[in-house]
């Protein structure tokens, strides 16, 4: 097992870059044991695969037992109903399989799903695509929008299946609920097909250039045999060589012919490509978008800051960031906000937890996390944490609060909308899907059509400061470079701010940030997977809109 760390965003001098590793030992004094009391609270706070009993029910004059049901809910909750799990086991893929397998094979979509993921994660084990991708098919097919987006996800990354991002645009259409006569996804599908088209073509060119030299080295060797009195060794090597290349040219002509295929199913179009307007300035876009006409329903917002840590270095801008982008999202947007400052793990998961009772069906959540981050590598996959107030240092994971908690809680969460920003070392490692294809985001992200296809939808996302990789403290005043690029966007916007217009705003000036601090460092924005994404979005409203 291969453990990397370090601070969650580097210190960095004015005049040299002095990088400091992410959750590094302070000393190597060792925190206390926490009271056991505390370790069973922790405990039940976990996402558990639970079977729940049969129920009794009646038939007329007959009483029966009806099958027991599979749920994913804490083990506290598992508990008081009644329900049977294993004691947090989460790297065991066959005790989850044992859960969801029997109403899988019944025809359950939720249950497909869960089987699907199961399989993608690779539980303790080695993930099994193929077999994910027969899952979440049978669970699509029944309509399950989240099997439909994790499968175009499969289809993006060529994960179990032959890559193919028209079929997965297709799939997150499908997820999306979008007609195909959209010009949202007209827009989408035709840029997609040309970039392929592009790329097929440079392909093809290839392959033909690579034929032609072989044919000619072919027809070259024939000539030489033929014309040449070569001793019998000597002919059976040409003759050997001979038989090599004509392999060769087959399977370049073999390979041709699959693109050929490949580019005659993409489609020429005659009519010229339709292109939605840009959205107009943002002091008009409310009233261009109707927003009394649509529900954005309401907004809360969990900020979580650490900066003194008992057993790691201290940091020196979270407190500065939470604080600050609390107190905007409360003000300028409306946000109820939920402020933790220097939390040990409990508060943190304790606060997480809470929000099953809070949030309802059309809510929105956001969860803002400034602190130290960490990252273990098992085998093919990477696992990050978030570090609370009273983490060990590496390679005690003990008292760190994992992605897996975070991802699990999200998908039980009843909100709608939920957008994760973290701002801290590996935070990308939240999510393990692919920057997936954004339908028109670049010109309609805060286009009526697009807000009106995209509210009713799920969506689970993270925007990170630095994807899988560290990230600097510093570089941005009394903030980090992504805080204070944050704040600043969120503070001047005046219109209806899309997620994906969020991170585009973000994105290069946080790289501008880090290079002037003699640092790389790029925004990441992607779904959440496993946690119930359905390819919706996340919108922030100012008050002066929604009033």
């Amino acid at each position: 097992m291969k453990i990397q760390y370090g601070l969650v965003r580097f210190s960095v001098a004015i005049s040299v870059a002095i990088l400091v590793s992410c959750a590094a030992n302070q000393d190597s004094r060792s925190a206390q044991s926490p009271a056991v009391n505390t370790e069973e609270l922790i405990a039940g706070l976990q996402i558990v695969d639970c079977l729940l009993p049969g129920q009794m029910r009646k038939l007329g004059n007959m009483t029966y037992l009806s099958p027991r049901r599979p749920i994913k809910t804490t083990a506290a909750d598992c508990n008081i109903r009644g329900g049977e799990y294993v004691a947090y086991d989460r790297a065991n893929y066959k005790t989850a399989l044992k859960i969801w397998l029997p109403a899988a094979e019944q025809g359950d979509a939720e249950a497909q799903l869960a089987v699907g993921e199961i399989f993608e994660k690779g539980l303790g084990t080695e993930p099994n695509y193929e077999a994910a991708v027969l899952w979440y098919q049978k669970a699509a097919a029944q309509g399950n929008k989240s099997a439909q987006f994790n499968l175009g996800t499969m289809y993006e990354q060529g994960l179990g299946v032959e890559k193919d991002k028209i079929q997965a645009l297709n799939l997150y259409r499908d997820a999306w609920g979008l007609p195909d006569d959209s010009v949202i996804f007209q827009d989408a599908a035709r840029a997609e097909q040309m970039a392929l088209r592009s790329e097929l073509e440079k392909q093809l060119a290839s392959k033909n250039n690579q034929l032609a030299l072989m044919e000619r080295q072919l027809n070259a060797l024939k000539i030489q045999l033929a014309d040449n009195d070569k001793s019998p060794s000597v002919a059976g090597d040409g003759a050997s060589e001979l038989v090599t290349l004509a392999q060769l040219v087959q399977s370049l002509q073999d390979d041709r012919a699959s693109v050929e295929r490949q580019l005659s199913t993409i489609p020429r179009l005659r009519t010229p490509a339709t292109t939605l307007k840009a959205s107009p300035a943002s002091n008009t876009l409310g009233s261009e978008i109707k927003l009394a006409d649509m529900d954005f329903g309401r907004y809360y917002a969990l900020v979580i800051g650490n900066r003194n840590y008992a057993q790691l270095e201290n940091l020196q801008t979270p407190l500065n960031d939470a604080r600050e982008v609390g107190e905007i999202l409360e003000k300028q947007y409306g946000f109820h906000v939920q402020l933790l400052l220097d939390s040990d793990r409990l508060t943190v998961m304790k606060a997480i937890n809470e929000l099953h009772s809070v949030l309802t069906e059309n809510d929105n959540l956001l969860i803002y996390y400034a602190g130290h981050g960490s990252m273990i590598n098992i085998g093919e996959r990477d696992t990050g944490y978030w570090l609370p107030i009273n983490a060990d240092p590496p390679p005690n994971d003990a008292s760190w609060v994992s992605n897996e908690f975070i991802s699990n809680h999200l998908g039980r969460i009843q909100a709608k909308r939920v957008l994760v920003i973290a701002d801290s070392c590996y935070g990308g490692l939240l999510s393990s899907a692919p920057g997936h294809l954004f339908f028109g985001q670049s010109a309609s992200s805060t286009n009526s059509e697009y807000i009106k296809y995209k509210l009713p939808r799920r969506s689970r996302l993270l925007l990170s400061s630095g994807g899988d990789k560290p990230v600097i403290d510093e570089g941005g005043g009394d903030h980090s470079v992504f805080a204070q690029e944050l704040i600043d966007i969120l503070r001047k916007n005046k219109g209806v701010l899309s997620a994906p217009d969020l991170y585009a705003s973000i994105r290069g000036p946080v790289k501008v940030r880090a290079a002037a601090n003699q640092f790389v460092q790029e925004p990441v924005y992607k779904s959440i997977k496993g946690a119930g994404h359905e390819v919706g979005d996340f919108f922030f409203v100012p008050n002066s809109l929604a009033q």
